[in-house]
């Protein structure tokens, strides 16, 4: 790579926070903030593909989430059942693939067929990665997978001095994704939030004061100038 050439990660993680807030600033219903919201993923998604970002996974809805009022976990559920279908065409015409992790099971019905129909129908796209982390927990995760190799122990398919940090990275949700690269979040939070909490191990980590709706171009340059200008040294010196 060029000395002048941009350090571009592969994955990039972020944490969407701020479509709350950014709706009662603006005096208008929590619903407008998401919906605005969803038009920053489509924005972010268009620069991930004009950087050549390979991988992009949104924290979309947490488990925790679910403890939300049932008008808001509804009005969610409904727009993100909207928000596939007819983002779909523009997915297929951009070449970008859909995937989601989580607990989806816990989807209603509707949104369990949007996502099946929509990973289904851009599983030959060949581009942008685009991953909906949808009911996700990383402790229900990790906590999963150490119950799956656990089975395995007890049925005698494996040795518990056998088990490897790869082999229980096989079993999370991400299996076969590279790990996030740069980790991003919004609103000017300072925690993780049981997001990705295996796979960020040696993330770099960008906290932007930009609310996710207002979050641009500047921001997202922001962002990978100082991924850039970080040494990655993975622990060593």
């Amino acid at each position: 790579m060029p000395a002048d050439t941009p350090q571009i990660p592969e994955h990039i993680a972020i944490i969407m926070d701020g479509n709350g807030r950014w709706a009662k600033s603006h005096g208008v219903p929590r619903a407008r903030g998401h919906e605005e919201g969803g038009k920053t993923v489509q924005r972010v998604i268009d620069l991930c593909r004009e950087k050549g970002v390979k991988w992009l996974t949104l924290y979309a809805f947490s488990t925790e989430n679910w403890g939300r009022s049932k008008l808001e976990v509804t009005a969610l559920m409904r727009m993100l059942v909207k928000y596939l279908y007819e983002r779909l065409p523009e997915m297929m015409e951009k070449n970008v693939r859909a995937h989601a992790i989580g607990e989806l099971y816990m989807l209603p019905p509707k949104a369990q067929e949007a996502l099946k129909y929509v990973i289904e129908q851009t599983k030959g796209n060949t581009g942008l990665n685009a991953v909906l982390a949808l009911s996700y927990g990383s402790r229900q995760e990790i906590t999963a997978a150490a119950r799956s190799l656990a089975e395995d122990v007890k049925a005698g398919r494996l040795e518990p001095a056998d088990i490897t940090p790869d082999m229980l990275a096989s079993r999370l949700y991400t299996a076969g994704m590279p790990d996030p690269d740069l980790l991003i979040r919004t609103s000017g939070e300072l925690r993780i939030s049981n997001y990705l909490l295996w796979q960020i191990s040696y993330a770099e980590i960008h906290v932007t004061d930009v609310l996710w709706p207002d979050f641009g171009r500047a921001d997202f340059d922001a962002a990978l100038a100082d991924y850039a200008a970080r040494h990655r040294r993975y622990g060593k010196r």
